[in-house]
């Protein structure tokens, strides 16, 4: 899944000296900076369209009734009803005893927990390792092919589910067998790091980044899965072309390896990297089972009408149109049946559901604080205020040049704010909105967003998926960094131009 409480892999020496804070500690001042902020922010409202959505230009100030005991109560409050406030019909006040409707991230929060399950469960089979032992196997004649293979599979993972610490258990594999084909230990780690990176920079539908924004941002997952896709087909086709121009580079020349080589690496070209495992028939059953269930969630997310019709037109009858709710018992329903065919028993399966649940309650967690953050600017009427002060900064900017900055924004706030779930529950209830007034599809504001957080997420030092990948590999972080860098800049303008081309064309496309 996608960084969210990751720290770096430290040395005891740099233990001793500063360490970045973790998505909590972040969030908790975030949330208390916010609070003392809605004490000056002056209090105001748009009105609000039949959409839902604020007018533009009808923007007043009022006198917020907030006194100091209420205030400080939000603030004790902040990280419950960001899980399961509910807003009020009448006044639009959010608290536990409010009537109306479920403002708070209960629904993401238990999509999290059954992500975890799923694919914590499929793990203990031991069908995803065995799968990509058995193909790094079956192409070790083929080994520029075989990079090709694994950094697309890799990037499906990450495309699909943010697949991110997952690829950690792939390094004891992957290097030994990139050094045996006469490769270094940077194409092993980009490989597999620059692989589910790309894939996660230009999510389709990965929950984590994809999944949380687009909830945040009051639209369905699949909105905007068009200009997705033709990102991740394009931006990985660019980075696998990067990584084998590379290792194209140090097969022939092992001198021109950007790291080297440590004692006993250039001894392994050749050898056999070990024995590789059969694949038993429960366990090609549960990868077909994993590749479906997110092929159903694809199926079920986008809006078929829409997207083949245009904008407005009636579901077709076998559109599923499914949101979190469906998507948690889907995830929940196929993390128990791969457990039953994959042999792991009653236990096991119950012990599968913990575990895989527990795992991913910090990431679950960061989305509930995140948003109770949201609900103290809502409550305190500042939200509507903050809008009002960029619509302007806005409203006289194209579409293109607002979808670009949009993604510049997010550069540093991805960088300040290192899980991906808490960043975009903090910034979509204040960055959506502006698509409106920019008229700029809100989905084009999500996959500015995601495209952000990616390319941080590429090179961050704050991230163990980077920092731990590394010291798997025993690749030096300057060294990475040198060579990753123009592949940033490369990534960097074809994003703006993605982004470009989707404002432009609008619609059901973006």
């Amino acid at each position: 899944m996608s960084t969210e409480t990751d720290q770096p892999v430290t040395t005891e020496e740099e233990r001793k000296g500063f360490r970045f804070p973790s998505a909590f500690t972040i969030l908790f001042f975030v949330t208390v900076v916010v609070w003392l902020l809605a004490f000056v922010i002056p209090a105001g409202r748009y009105l609000v369209g039949e959409d839902g959505r604020p007018v533009p230009g009808s923007y007043e100030q009022v006198d917020s009734e907030l006194t100091f005991g209420q205030r400080l109560y939000e603030l004790f409050l902040a990280p419950v009803n960001g899980l399961y406030g509910v807003e009020s019909g009448e006044t639009g006040f959010i608290g536990p005893y409010e009537a109306g409707e479920i403002f708070g991230a209960v629904a993401v929060f238990f999509f999290v927990l059954a992500i975890g399950a799923f694919i914590t469960m499929t793990i203990r089979t031991g069908a995803l390792d065995v799968g990509i032992a058995r193909l790094s196997h079956r192409l070790r004649d083929r080994s520029l092919l075989l990079i090709v293979v694994l950094m697309v599979v890799f990037s499906l993972g990450g495309t699909t589910y943010g697949m991110a610490e997952e690829t950690l258990g792939f390094y004891g594999l992957v290097v030994p067998l990139m050094l045996s084909l006469g490769y270094d230990r940077l194409t092993a780690a980009a490989t597999i790091m620059i692989g589910a990176g790309v894939g996660t920079l230009a999510s389709t539908v990965n929950p984590f980044a994809t999944g949380v924004a687009s909830d945040a941002a009051e639209i369905s997952v699949g909105d905007g899965f068009p200009l997705r896709l033709l990102m991740w087909v394009g931006l990985t086709a660019v980075a696998v072309v990067f990584v084998t121009r590379y290792a194209r580079r140090v097969h022939k020349v092992p001198e021109r390896s950007l790291v080297g080589y440590l004692p006993g690496d250039r001894e392994m070209v050749g050898k056999s990297v070990g024995e590789v495992p059969a694949m038993s028939a429960k366990q090609r059953a549960v990868i077909w089972v994993f590749g479906l269930t997110f092929a159903l969630m694809v199926f079920s997310v986008i809006p078929w009408a829409s997207v083949i019709q245009g904008s407005g037109a009636d579901p077709y009858a076998w559109q599923l149109d499914w949101y979190f709710p469906e998507l948690a018992a889907l995830f929940l329903a196929a993390a128990i049946l791969i457990g039953l065919i994959g042999g792991l028993g009653e236990k096991g399966i119950s012990d599968g559901l913990v575990q895989g649940a527990g795992d991913f309650i910090g990431a679950a967690l960061i989305i509930a604080i995140a948003r109770g953050v949201t609900v103290i600017m809502n409550n305190a009427d500042i939200t509507d205020t903050i809008l009002n002060s960029l619509e302007t900064a806005v409203s006289n900017t194209s579409s293109a040049v607002f979808a670009v900055l949009m993604y510049i924004v997010n550069i540093p706030l991805a960088f300040l704010v290192p899980s991906s779930s808490g960043h975009a529950t903090l910034a979509m209830p204040i960055l959506a909105p502006l698509g409106d007034f920019a008229g700029v599809s809100r989905s084009l504001v999500v996959t500015a967003y995601q495209s952000a957080s990616g390319i941080v997420n590429l090179v961050t030092p704050t991230s163990a998926v980077v920092m731990g990948g590394l010291a798997l590999a025993k690749v030096g972080y300057d060294k990475y960094v040198r060579f990753v860098l123009p592949l940033l800049g490369i990534l960097f303008l074809l994003t703006c131009g993605f982004l470009t081309l989707g404002a432009l064309v609008g619609g059901e496309f973006a």
